[in-house]
């Protein structure tokens, strides 16, 4: 009984040293293929101290993991800009790039004057809201109102997609 239960475990760790080395081989087999040739290597007969069975694998798993992760360049992404305070994190907000919702904080905009002015921009300046068309004297009332709260900049892509629209419900 005890000689079986040793033989099981010898051959459990040795299929799990095989598995090992197939998953080293194909990290290896990888990162050659994402590598540029190399010049050739001229081969001698003499053996040196630092050849090892150790610093063969070590340089093959640094060899893999520059070819997998030297290969990815770092996301260039703009974290944070001028606009990013208008955009409903303080009391100003900008014409052209806010999302609608950002007027729930100004009462009688949302949702219908907040719709019709985020549908009728770019504004060059403030004072230009006051032209879109179909507002009702009323409606202008309200935007007057809140016009010392109300900034233009340059619309950004990042933001006008989502000005109408930004996937948030209740």
């Amino acid at each position: 009984q005890k000689f079986s239960s040793l033989t099981i475990r010898f051959f459990d760790l040795f299929d799990l040293n095989k598995m090992k080395l197939a998953i080293l081989a194909v990290l290896a087999s990888t990162a050659a293929a994402f590598t540029a040739p190399m010049a050739p290597v001229v081969k001698t007969s003499a053996l040196s101290a630092t050849d090892s069975r150790r610093e063969f694998i070590s340089s093959a798993a640094g060899l893999a993991a520059a070819g997998v992760f030297g290969a990815v360049a770092p996301a260039n992404a703009i974290i944070d800009n001028d606009t990013v305070q208008y955009l409903g994190g303080s009391s100003v907000v900008d014409l052209n790039n806010a999302n609608v919702r950002v007027y729930l904080k100004m009462p009688g905009l949302y949702p219908t004057v907040a719709g019709k002015i985020v549908s009728n921009g770019p504004y060059a300046t403030v004072s230009a809201v006051y032209s879109i068309p179909g507002l009702s004297a009323q409606e202008k009332e309200l935007i007057k109102k809140y016009e010392s709260r109300f900034t233009v900049t340059t619309p950004q892509a990042d933001y006008v997609i989502d000005k109408i629209n930004n996937g948030l419900y209740r």
